[in-house]
């Protein structure tokens, strides 16, 4: 299933409506579709590098928007979430989530955490259901979504714009591992910097 999808996404890059269906497969793939923007996004900069920015900024605001259906699946369909969560394999991890943050703690490693499930290979649509199932600030998700996703989807735009073929072989082998590794870096980065500020 995942293979036919993840055909069907290459097919609709090279489509003349390109645009729309990256914006449709950003906004679902935050919520409960597989397929992340990006098997679409290398090969659209590919084949129209000025228009780069512009398939940027549509990954990014329509990832964004989907990540807020997502938060108010969680919000207020508990049981579709559970099942949507279950499938990734990330149900045990959720409720042990929902327990720390009962008692308190936690708060801050979900910050981190939900940056690291926009910027890295991580189910993204997991994090955003899991956030309005724990009632997360909604405002702040929404500015993490929209900066974790937007660093990634530039990232990945503008390296498909500047080395082409090069940069798609390199997506299709070693990206998840950088990306986590990027990932993680910046959180760290942040933190010291919070801690010192604090």
């Amino acid at each position: 299933m995942f293979i036919k999808l993840y055909q069907k996404s290459l097919q609709l890059a090279a489509h003349k409506s390109s645009k729309v269906f990256l914006a449709i497969v950003s906004f679902m793939e935050s919520s409960f579709f597989p397929i992340p923007p990006d098997v679409m996004i290398v090969p659209m900069v590919m084949a129209k590098k000025n228009d780069y920015l512009k398939i940027f900024l549509i990954a990014t605001l329509f990832s964004t928007l989907g990540g807020v259906l997502g938060y108010f699946i969680g919000l207020y369909f508990l049981d579709v979430s559970m099942n949507l969560v279950s499938f990734y394999g990330y149900e045990d991890k959720v409720l042990h989530l929902k327990d720390s943050l009962t008692k308190g703690t936690g708060l801050y490693i979900w910050f981190a955490t939900l940056f690291l499930a926009g910027f890295t290979p991580l189910p993204f649509k997991v994090f955003t259901i899991t956030s309005g199932m724990i009632g997360f600030n909604l405002f702040i998700f929404f500015l993490i979504c929209l900066i974790s996703r937007g660093l990634r989807f530039f990232i990945v735009s503008y390296l498909s714009f500047k080395f082409g073929d090069t940069f798609y072989k390199f997506m299709q082998s070693e990206a998840a591992k950088w990306f986590a590794f990027l990932g993680i870096l910046i959180v760290v980065i942040f933190s010291v910097i919070y801690f010192i500020i604090k």
